[in-house]
Order: C-alpha cells, then structure tokens, then sequence
C-alpha cells in the first residue's frame, strides 16, 4: 500500500497556450489540483484533448505552468529532472545499441562507473526478465520485449516517479494484457510512484490505486475514484472481477454524461 507521503503535488495548475491564430490564448488545463502518494499508482482518464499529455509534460519539467505549481518530493519542478522516468507509447530504444547498452542510457549522464551502470542495468534487465537478451539489438525483440527493455531503462535511473504515457497502446489485446501484468508485478514489488495517462478505462481499473477524471477541454479534475480491489500486482486477476465491470460503467458514465452537457 501507499505511504500518506506525497511525491508529486499539482497546485491549481494552469496552462495556456498560444491559439492557432497566434494571437488568442488556449486554456489547456484550468487549476488542476492533485497528489499522488509514496508508492501509489494513479491513472489519469478523460475525454481526447482534455490535457492528460500536458500534465504528463509539465511534472516532467518539459514545459512550464501558466499558472500554480508542481512540486516533486516537495521541490518546485522548474525544468527536467533526472528522477523522473518518462514511458512513451513508442518505445524510442536506440536501433544501434544492444539492450543493455540501451538501458545504460540515461545512467552515462551519471558519475558513475563504467561497471556500476553495467551492473545496475543487467540488474533491471534481470527484474524486467530480459537478462538473457541483454547483448541483442531491438530489432531482435517483439514490440512487448521492447517495452519491458523500456520500463527497465527507465527504472535504472532510480526515479522518484514514472510517468506513462499510454504505453501499451500500440500492442495486441493478448500481449498487452501480458505486459500490463509485467508492469504491475514489477512496479508493485519496486514500490514505484507511478502516474500514467490511459484512454482504456479497464487499464485504469485493473492497474491503479486511484483513477483521476478529467473534463473536456478546459480540462479540470472532475471526479476521483478509489479503486478499492486487491491484487493491484495481478491485472489479470483484476480483470475478471465483477467490481472492475462496475467501475468500468461508472467512469463511461461520467464520460458520457460529459458528452451530453456539451
């Protein structure tokens, strides 16, 4: 279970940006308020182009409020920051590198040597269970292999939080249902802070703590709904639980609701 410690707070956050006509402003998100605990996994689910990617981009210093603030362990984020994993759909690996080395990334910033990155990153490729392809090229991985080669890139750096931005997306039902439970075993056992931003309200059910809903664009936080079902570890298991149904009907509800107000 989560610590009541918070990782990441979001206070009254704002964005705008410059509207098509360069000279109008577009309200992205409008005072966005929310924590996300020590060890706690939140999914952020809401309409397309409410704001859930500028979120994504603003905990992860890429881009600046227009208004509020997010703190990261209590800090400001004022830019980016090295203990903040980032997870695309794609998985962006380096087609010349070999797994390992891919995964030695983003420790070669690091005053570390050599042998350490090599170490810490056959370790995570070992807990991601890619050990044995760690001298072989992405183009040698199916896409799900790919995307465990990318959670243990961005786990090697030790983060303080991992963002996830619809990671699973692009993958087949049966091995994206594989590799959500991978994620989840291996996030749960780290005791990762995770935040992940997901159109698939049963990935949001079956993975996460607590599920964050968005409005339409202004987007603002609408609803927030605790997941209360065990196994957060075993997406499978989750899947077939009658209460997942129920949460799933719920959050198209409020979605739905949201299309007939508009």
């Amino acid at each position: 279970m989560p610590s009541t410690a918070s990782v990441l707070d979001l206070l009254a956050v704002t964005k705008r940006f410059t509207a098509p006509d360069g000279v109008s402003a577009l309200t992205a998100i409008d005072r966005v308020t929310f924590e996300v605990r020590r060890g706690e996994f939140v999914a952020v689910v809401g309409p397309s182009g409410c704001g859930k990617s500028t979120i994504l981009n603003l905990v992860a210093g890429l881009d600046r409020p227009s208004e509020g603030r997010i703190l990261l362990n209590g800090v400001p984020v004022e830019g980016p920051n090295a203990t903040v994993g980032f997870m695309l759909q794609k998985d962006l690996l380096l087609p010349w590198r070999t797994i390992v080395h891919n995964v030695e990334f983003g420790l070669e910033a690091r005053a570390l040597r050599r042998a350490e990155r090599r170490q810490r990153a056959l370790s995570e490729l070992e807990r991601c269970r890619l050990r044995e392809f760690a001298d072989s090229y992405p183009y040698q991985l199916s896409g799900g292999m790919r995307q465990r080669a990318a959670l243990a890139r961005t786990l090697a750096i030790g983060p303080a939080i991992v963002l996830l931005d619809e990671p699973f997306n692009s993958l087949d039902a049966q091995t994206k249902l594989i590799l959500q439970k991978s994620f989840a075993q291996t996030i749960a056992f780290s005791a990762i802070t995770t935040l992940l931003i997901t159109h698939d309200l049963m990935e949001a059910v079956i993975m996460s703590d607590r599920i964050l809903v968005m409005s339409e664009r202004p987007g603002r936080i609408l609803e927030e709904i605790a997941v209360d079902l065990p196994d957060r570890d075993n997406p499978m298991a989750r899947i077939s639980a009658p209460r997942s149904r129920e949460y799933v009907d719920h959050l198209l509800a409020s979605l739905h609701l949201q299309d007939k107000a508009a």
